[in-house]
């Protein structure tokens, strides 16, 4: 027998409208925070460069017009709560599509199918009414989608141990991997970024020892100063080292749990197994909506 696989494509249309809209949203915040970071670095290469003439000083202004508008911009319209809200929504879609085809709690086999996808229906409807904020954002033509496909049928009727397999090697081993592969990424990332800081920090320091000893020389130490927050900046944005930590810690937290699947004999341990996994995975959901307010 062919093992079914479950892909994000069979999750209910809603988890795939969110992912949609968060990744959207994403792009929009970085590519805006780097188009505003590039300007600024712009902005005072120009000022160093012609710091007399009407036409630098001209395109120097303009520059951080640009700036300005760009700030705003991502202030008013608030691409990261959108970013931050889209993935808690997914991601707690995911999780009671998991509890929902595993028949763990609260959607255990009651012998009657039509009673458990109501609720499961529910629930989701619930998630959407939560996070009303991020109804206008989903505008992908997968939200219109059978909330319960046809795979996620075919999985709940299996049995067991079919089941239990199904969930250790989709879910369980697929988490694992993701956060393992994303706390290497954060943590080389961050490693690449300080380098640079440290770098431009060391230039600006041996630029102002020259400008000591030739004090008539011209050296570009606000440009290199401006460089150096740009890249702070860029870091502290991106979280490497928090996403690192976060992402590392569930990592180890999965691996343990997956021995816990060993001592899984019935459909009552089975479901205690899946709402703590669940349970784990949901915490960094939750750091996904506490950004928001950071």
């Amino acid at each position: 027998m062919t093992p079914t696989i479950i892909n994000d494509q069979d999750l209910p249309g809603l988890y795939q409208a969110a992912d949609g809209a968060s990744l959207r949203a994403q792009s929009i915040y970085f590519w805006g925070l780097g188009v505003y970071l590039v300007l600024l670095l712009c902005a005072a290469l120009v000022s160093f460069t012609w710091p007399t003439n009407i036409l630098g000083a001209l395109t120097s202004a303009a520059l951080f017009l640009l700036t300005l508008g760009i700030l705003i911009g991502l202030k008013v319209k608030k691409p990261d709560d959108i970013w931050y809200n889209g993935r808690a929504v997914a991601e707690s879609v995911k999780t009671r599509s998991w509890r929902w085809m595993m028949q763990a709690e609260p959607y255990q086999d009651v012998g009657s199918h039509e009673i458990t996808s109501k609720q499961f229906i529910s629930d989701l409807k619930s998630i959407l009414i939560q996070n009303r904020s991020l109804s206008h954002e989903l505008t992908s033509s997968t939200s219109v989608l059978d909330p319960i496909s046809t795979k996620m049928n075919a999985v709940r009727q299996l049995s067991l141990p079919e089941r239990l397999e199904i969930y250790q090697e989709q879910r369980i081993n697929n988490q694992a991997n993701w956060y393992s592969k994303k706390s290497i990424f954060n943590k080389k990332r961050a490693f690449q970024w300080f380098c640079a800081s440290v770098i431009l920090h060391a230039i600006a320091i041996i630029m102002l020892f020259y400008r000591i000893t030739e004090p008539t020389a011209s050296v570009p130490v606000e440009v290199i100063a401006t460089a150096a927050g740009t890249v702070l900046t860029w870091l502290q944005a991106k979280k490497h080292g928090e996403l690192n930590s976060s992402y590392g810690l569930a990592a180890h937290e999965i691996v343990l749990i997956k021995g816990e699947a060993l001592s899984v004999k019935c459909e009552k341990e089975f479901s205690e197994f899946v709402i703590n996994s669940e349970s784990a995975f949901s915490r960094e959901h939750t750091q996904w909506t506490a950004r928001k307010s950071d």
